[in-house]
């Protein structure tokens, strides 16, 4: 009797440990679930989401001569508040860069020819030259001339040519923050000849034939939002911090018009052989990197060279070169993941249409499998906020946050060929309008064959390093701050 009990009692005690044991894996499991979820998630303030009036400069970023302090067009760094030429209107902002996206599907498109001016454009305006995609947000502050004077041009990787207005502003010249650079002050200054060998290379290089004007060399770049620029093909001494490149051929604009307004123009960083990278390729050996600033209201860096060396941090992946436009840099994106979470999207949805990195389109493009996949799990993520209807026509995954004091924002990485994953910032993952309006910052290719771009507002934050000669791309988070 007593033997039958003992063995009852220990059967109990087996029994009760057995389920104390699934108790504590199932409750050991519930922690590392919110452990996970808690490490990948972006708990911020809202207000630290919302635009400042003040400029905080960075005090971060390489200390090299060639590296320029990177300002946002519509912030307080570039402008003072007294005298302000520019207001941020995000209604406008998401029309030119859906105008940029338009533009650039197109020259990748198979049944588009990029050289070709329609009859109307071409009576009035040179044979087209340069990429028309139009001008990104970021900008820098290079000398022009001898001696110098400042310009405040955007500094785009999908453009080759580099411009500035010039006086006499022959045609037309918009306000601009600089004085307008005027080229008969300049004891450096040249007009490149025409015709002249020089200026059939550089007009072939822009697919279009040459065009002279009293002898002189003309260029003309028309945008994907109908601004544009037309002028001289010049050489001139660009000055970069306290680095010089001598004989720097250039735009000398002279009827400019359009959404350019406030900057004098635009620097081409793109790999054609009349961007900077090409024409200072002895100094800075194709190498530069950048740092976008965190907000409107914070500064970045652009360097060019490699200075005292490359961080051991930098992640790289191949850079690719694109057959039908090879001024813009290629990465192999070949998956996404949300919340920690890898989406199960296949590899050849992205390699279909392939994809870009670009420094002037704002919101990231994807394929729309690859875009339906993010949402969804985005939304699933984010189902305790109250969803809206976006104000913007590229939007379609928003929410009111006027309510909330903070956001827990799923982490999004981006991974790419050579075993390289990308964990964007917090603020490169949500659109801010207003209070009542904030946005998964990706937005959907229409056509499954349209190109992806890897845009700036999701660059924000991180080192983008760009070795040509070593075809790679890298990248390292925190590379502001």
């Amino acid at each position: 009797m007593a033997t039958r009990f003992s063995s009852f009692v220990r059967c109990i005690l087996y029994i009760y440990s057995f389920f104390a044991f699934l108790c504590l894996q199932a409750h050991e499991a519930r922690e590392t679930t919110e452990s996970d979820h808690l490490n990948h998630t972006h708990t911020v303030q809202v207000s630290s989401l919302m635009p400042s009036s003040t400029c905080t400069a960075s005090t971060k970023g390489p200390k090299r001569e060639a590296s320029l302090t990177v300002k946002h067009k519509y912030g307080p760094c570039f402008q003072s508040n007294k005298d302000q030429l520019l207001v941020l209107n995000h209604t406008e902002l998401l029309l030119q860069d859906q105008s940029r996206v338009n533009s650039i599907h197109s020259m990748f498109s198979k049944n588009s020819d990029g050289n070709k001016l329609r009859e109307s454009q071409a009576t009035t305006i040179p044979a087209k030259s340069g990429l028309s995609i139009g001008i990104g947000n970021y900008i820098v502050t290079v000398g022009l001339g001898t001696p110098k004077t400042d310009q405040t041009l955007a500094f785009d990787t999908g453009s080759d040519l580099t411009w500035a207005q010039c006086k006499p502003c022959a045609g037309q010249c918009y306000k601009q923050v600089d004085p307008i650079f005027d080229p008969s002050r300049s004891t450096s200054y040249t007009n490149i000849s025409c015709p002249t060998p020089l200026c059939t290379q550089l007009a072939s290089a822009k697919g279009s034939p040459q065009q002279c004007s009293n002898s002189k060399c003309l260029y003309s770049v028309r945008y994907g939002d109908g601004s544009f620029t037309i002028g001289y093909f010049s050489k001139e001494r660009l000055t970069i911090t306290s680095d010089v490149v001598d004989n720097f051929v250039f735009g000398c604009g002279q009827d400019n018009e359009g959404l350019f307004k406030g900057i004098a123009g635009l620097l081409g960083l793109g790999r054609g052989q009349v961007s900077l990278v090409q024409q200072a390729a002895q100094k800075y050996s194709q190498f530069f990197s950048y740092c976008l600033p965190s907000t409107t209201s914070s500064t970045g860096y652009l360097t060019l060279g490699k200075g005292n060396g490359i961080s051991s941090s930098l992640k790289f992946t191949p850079m690719l070169t694109l057959s039908r436009r090879q001024s813009f840099y290629g990465l192999n994106l070949i998956g996404i993941s949300v919340g920690g979470q890898r989406l199960s999207i296949p590899t050849s949805v992205f390699s279909t249409a392939g994809t870009i990195i670009d420094s002037g389109t704002v919101i990231t493009r994807l394929p729309p499998t690859a875009y339906n996949a993010l949402r969804t799990k985005f939304r699933e993520m984010m189902r305790n906020y109250p969803m809206i209807s976006s104000s913007s026509s590229i939007f379609d995954t928003c929410y009111d946050l006027s309510k909330r004091q903070s956001v827990s924002i799923p982490s999004i990485s981006l991974f790419f060929g050579g075993d390289v994953s990308v964990n964007l910032d917090k603020v490169g993952i949500l659109y801010v309008l207003r209070k009542t309006e904030a946005c998964l910052a990706f937005a959907g290719n229409r056509d499954p064959s349209n190109i992806a771009i890897f845009g700036n507002e999701q660059q924000k934050g991180l080192e983008v390093v760009y070795d040509v000669v070593g075809e790679r791309i890298g990248f390292r988070p925190g590379g502001c701050s």
